[in-house]
C-alpha cells in the first residue's frame, strides 16, 4: 500500500485521541490556520500538520513508549526538513482539552505569528484609490 492510499486509509480510521484532536483544530480554529490530518511528509505520515506553519502535532498512544527510537528519528528528520513538532498523549488530548487547544495556541501564535497585513489591502486600498479618484476630478 503506497503513502498516499494509507494516509487516505488512516483519515478514515482516527483514534478516539486523533478524533478529539481533530475536533479542536479543523476548521481553520486555531488563529486561521488550515490543519491536514493523516498528511504525507517525506518518508512518513504524520498526524497533524499546518505547512503554512510549518507545525507537525502527533498524538502518541501506550505503543509509542516500545517506538521511543523511530520516533526520535521521525522527528528528527521532520526538523531537519523545517518543521516543529509536537507531542501530546492520548489522556492528555481525551482529558485535557483545553490545555492542549492552549499549548497549539501558543505555538502557533508566540512561535508563528501571523504577519500584520500590508496597509494598502483591503479597505485602506479602496479608500485611497476614492481619495485618488476625487483629487484628479478637481
Amino acid at each position: 500500500m503506497n503513502r498516499t492510499v494509507r494516509a487516505r486509509h488512516l483519515r478514515k480510521n482516527l483514534t478516539d485521541a486523533e478524533q478529539g484532536l481533530w475536533n479542536i483544530i479543523r476548521n481553520r480554529q486555531v488563529l486561521g490556520y488550515r490543519f491536514r490530518r493523516q498528511a504525507p511528509i517525506g518518508p512518513y505520515i504524520v498526524d497533524f500538520v499546518c505547512f503554512e506553519n510549518r507545525l507537525v502535532i502527533e498524538v502518541d498512544g501506550g505503543q509509542h513508549l516500545e517506538r521511543a527510537d523511530y520516533d526520535a528519528e521521525r522527528t528528527a528528520w521532520l526538523e531537519s526538513a523545517g518543521f516543529r513538532v509536537v507531542r501530546f498523549w492520548n489522556n492528555q488530548v481525551l482529558q485535557e482539552k483545553d490545555a492542549v487547544r492552549e499549548a497549539i495556541f501558543w505555538r502557533c501564535e508566540v512561535l508563528h505569528p501571523h504577519p500584520s497585513l500590508p496597509p494598502w489591502r483591503g479597505k485602506e486600498l479602496r479608500c485611497v484609490r476614492r481619495a485618488v479618484r476625487v483629487s484628479a476630478q478637481r
